[in-house]
């Protein structure tokens, strides 16, 4: 039996999936070098991303899959699921020997796992567009740590690239300890130190803040209090719409009762 490993990026499983047809050779498993171990007497082989080739094998989909659909693996694949990659991998084995309608296959179990988990993967990325709040810092950066489910970051930076394209921030994923800063013209990776924030809360610390933030922030804590109608007030709906876990990181909800 033989396993690949692989550098958990889209485009390292890309490549394994290329390397699979060009050996000839079917795993049993694909997984990330730093995952966990399931085997012990296997034949591992370790496949180093390859841009050309993860590249030819996009393509590929991207010519098989509908228009709604284009996006489908590489969403279900920032769910991190373990064993996501297997099931990627058997969706594309079916796609690409031509099978009719695969994409509404749902008696198909893979097919119905990946298009359930992508649909999850969207709605955590609309929520990081909804509960996203920034804090200035003195170098008059905007900050916001994140804690999603799902590592939804790169689906995200579209739309603050546009909405804010005149400023600099980073949004930084607390859970996996990387984030991405725009400095106003371009986006690029980083992993910044977590003595400058609390982890828990994604605040910035304090003597690092713009010394103006604590005053907006009291400020916008006042108008959400002022507009709120306590004889229309719904905790049940409110919390339906908006989950307790991102309270934390939410200005207007410090201080209230979860």
């Amino acid at each position: 039996m033989k396993i690949y490993t692989y550098d958990n990026t889209f485009e390292g499983l890309l490549t394994c999936v290329f390397e699979c047809y060009n050996r000839k050779d079917f795993p049993v498993d694909i997984c990330s070098r730093t995952g966990e171990q399931r085997y012990l007497f296997v034949e591992k082989i370790d496949i180093e991303t390859n841009p050309q080739k993860a590249e030819r094998v996009w393509k590929g989909i991207q010519k098989q899959l509908s228009g709604k659909n284009k996006q489908l693996l590489f969403y279900a694949f920032l769910s991190e699921e373990m064993g996501i990659e297997m099931k990627i991998y058997r969706f594309l084995r079916r796609l690409f020997s031509g099978h009719l309608n695969l994409e509404t296959d749902y008696g198909d179990s893979d097919v119905l796992y990946l298009t359930q988990t992508s649909q999850k993967v969207k709605k955590e990325a609309m929520r990081m567009l909804q509960f996203v709040r920034f804090q200035r810092t003195k170098d008059r950066m905007f900050f916001c740590g994140i804690e999603p489910k799902y590592d939804v970051v790169p689906l995200i930076l579209d739309h603050y690239k546009k909405r804010f394209a005149d400023q600099k921030w980073l949004i930084y994923d607390l859970k996996r300890n990387y984030g991405v800063f725009y400095d106003k013209d371009k986006v690029e990776e980083v992993e910044i130190s977590k003595k400058q924030f609390n982890t828990l809360t994604g605040q910035v610390n304090k003597q690092l803040l713009d010394d103006s933030e604590d005053f907006y922030q009291k400020l916008w804590r006042s108008y959400f209090k002022h507009i709120t109608i306590e004889e229309r007030k719904n905790l049940r709906l409110q919390r339906q719409h908006m989950p307790r876990r991102f309270w934390r990181y939410l200005p207007e909800k410090q201080g209230e009762k979860k």
